[in-house]
């Protein structure tokens, strides 16, 4: 048996083409001149058959197509997937069902065809309001074109969000302060508001190392992280996980699984799953490249690279990463169901006793959760409290 039938369980998909590379970006993607739609089509249905085996009986909450930039797959391709997938599984009336788009005027086109294949809420690769920075950032589309297809989306989409980056190079506090309270005007339930970092290997990882890239100093970036919370919260925008800003009921449901720590499928290049079977979870994943990947589906199903049960302590690690990003944090019912020991079992108390009398941490009779202050400087927080782990046995 893989769960109870009231299990609920989310399925991502990866579409890991590009237009062009962006030179902060370290996700699997790709450029490609030409892509056969038809051949994507079935390679994604069929993986996502062969997962659908492993969890019968659960129920689907959410579907997330993201990349990669999956408003460049044709809309019957999106559609084709939904309907399996509603085929596949028992589904929520009000399952969540995300796109994430780029706001060039190439694929607004393709808007209205997605939202009939049955996208209900939009994910907004928006990133800046401002044409030289958006230059900077390696993006395709222009200021205006953001808030143009903001606006469209709005009368498309059920749900509409937008990402945005800051910490950007030369930015300040006082510019970030006023693209913010635009961005309010524009925004509809939901802004995902992201710190510039710089990944190992991407463009911006070797111009910082040259000195080529000028960011914002410490006191700038603590200022703008300090900022863009009470502003939003003033707006009626609360952050309910460190990035992501929402009105209640605007949360992403999807990516609250993920934060939950709950069951997730994954199919698609270099996709990763988390899956509940036989009470053991399992994490998958799946061959990267893309091309190599289609071939192996389309010969035997799938392809995947790994399938296997995770460790306590990885289980640990990984539970306690997502859940302290999230403001309501962890409840202690929800790790022992997940790891099968209380966190009291687990954490050394003298050690949870440092991180909440620095005021870092918060913990209480119904959990635990990183504070305002922990919040940023969440990895520091992480790595303490995962390194106060009590021996096993």
């Amino acid at each position: 048996m893989t769960g109870t039938a009231d299990d609920d369980i989310a399925l991502y998909v990866h579409w890991p083409f590009c237009l062009s590379l962006c030179p902060y970006c370290d996700f699997n993607s790709h450029v490609r001149d030409e892509i056969d739609q038809g051949l994507w089509r079935d390679a994604l249905v069929r993986e996502l058959e062969h997962y659908a085996t492993q969890v019968p009986g659960r129920r689907l909450t959410s579907i997330f197509f993201g990349g990669g930039t999956p408003s460049l797959m044709a809309p019957e391709t999106a559609g084709a997937v939904i309907a399996r997938a509603r085929a596949l599984f028992t589904t929520d009336p009000g399952i969540e069902i995300t796109l994430e788009a780029n706001p060039t005027s190439a694929e607004g086109a393709s808007l209205a065809g997605f939202a009939d294949a049955g996208i209900n809420r939009l994910s907004l690769g928006i990133q800046a309001l401002d044409d030289a920075a958006l230059s900077a950032l390696g993006r395709t589309h222009s200021a205006d074109e953001g808030r143009a297809t903001i606006s469209a989306a709005g009368e498309l989409f059920e749900r509409v969000s937008f990402d945005l980056i800051y910490g950007r190079p030369g930015q300040t506090p006082e510019a970030w302060r006023r693209e913010l309270d635009e961005a309010i005007g524009l925004a509809r339930g939901h802004l995902s508001v992201y710190q510039l970092t710089i990944e190992a290997g991407t463009p911006y990882f070797l111009a910082q190392a040259r000195g080529d890239l000028a960011l914002p100093d410490e006191a700038d970036g603590v200022a703008m992280f300090e900022d863009t919370q009470d502003t939003l919260a003033a707006a009626g925008l609360p952050a309910y996980e460190v990035s992501n800003h929402a009105e209640p009921g605007q949360e992403s449901r999807h990516n609250l699984t993920y934060w939950y720590y709950r069951d997730y499928l994954g199919v698609g290049p270099g996709a990763h799953g988390r899956m509940t079977v036989d009470g053991e979870i399992r994490a998958t994943r799946q061959h990267r490249a893309p091309e190599i990947w289609a071939k192996q589906v389309l010969e035997r199903g799938h392809a995947t690279r790994e399938n296997a049960v995770l460790p306590r302590d990885t289980k640990i690690a990984e539970m306690v990463m997502m859940g302290l990003r999230l403001t309501r944090g962890i409840s202690h019912p929800e790790f022992t169901r997940r790891i099968g020991a209380t966190p009291d079992d687990v954490f050394a108390s003298d050690a949870v006793g440092r991180l909440v009398d620095a005021g870092y941490l918060d913990w209480d009779g119904s959990g635990f959760r990183a504070s305002p202050a922990g919040r940023q400087r969440l990895n520091a927080v992480v790595d303490a409290l995962l390194g106060a782990q009590r021996p096993v046995g």
